[in-house]
């Protein structure tokens, strides 16, 4: 019998981050792990959506660009986009900032295996079932507690994984 060899380091993942309008949480997210796999050199695709199409084609919000450019990170190549159902076939984790659109990502899933990709985001800290707060509506004090959450978060995937 011939050893079977197997190589995570080739075998791609595609991650997706889902929030309600992805101009602030799901963008830096997108991109602490875009810069966290660019630091590991690991082969994983990454890419951000909302649930809503209120900001379609825009860039992230002001504050969440400052706030990531603060850390070292540019997420302003991002643009806006609505979560579509193709994303449940391409990518292999669908990672979600809070309750309400963990529904709404689920209820919108065209079978159960494509729901089964639904994640809440912060589970991956041990706290399971809790929310990213979102910073939109607050001061800029909301996105340094956001990254710092998403920060953990963003570890605890990777090391999951």
């Amino acid at each position: 019998m011939w050893p079977v060899f197997f190589s995570f380091a080739s075998m791609a993942k595609k991650v997706l981050f889902v929030c309600l309008g992805n101009i602030c949480r799901s963008p830096m997210a997108h991109g602490l792990l875009r810069a966290e796999i660019e630091r590991r050199g690991l082969d994983i695709e990454v890419d951000s959506c909302g649930t809503s199409n209120f900001h379609s084609g825009e860039a992230p919000d002001s504050r969440a660009r400052a706030k990531m450019k603060e850390k070292g990170i540019s997420i302003n190549d991002l643009r806006s986009r609505p979560l579509s159902i193709p994303d449940y076939r391409e990518f292999d984790h669908i990672l979600v900032m809070d309750t309400e659109n963990f529904n709404n990502a689920k209820s919108l899933a065209p079978d159960a295996k494509s729901a089964s990709k639904v994640k809440l985001f912060l589970d991956y800290t041990g706290v399971k079932g809790a929310s990213v707060p979102d910073p939109y509506y607050g001061s800029e004090d909301g996105f340094e507690h956001v990254y710092h959450m998403l920060r953990e978060a963003t570890n605890g995937f990777l090391n999951s994984i």
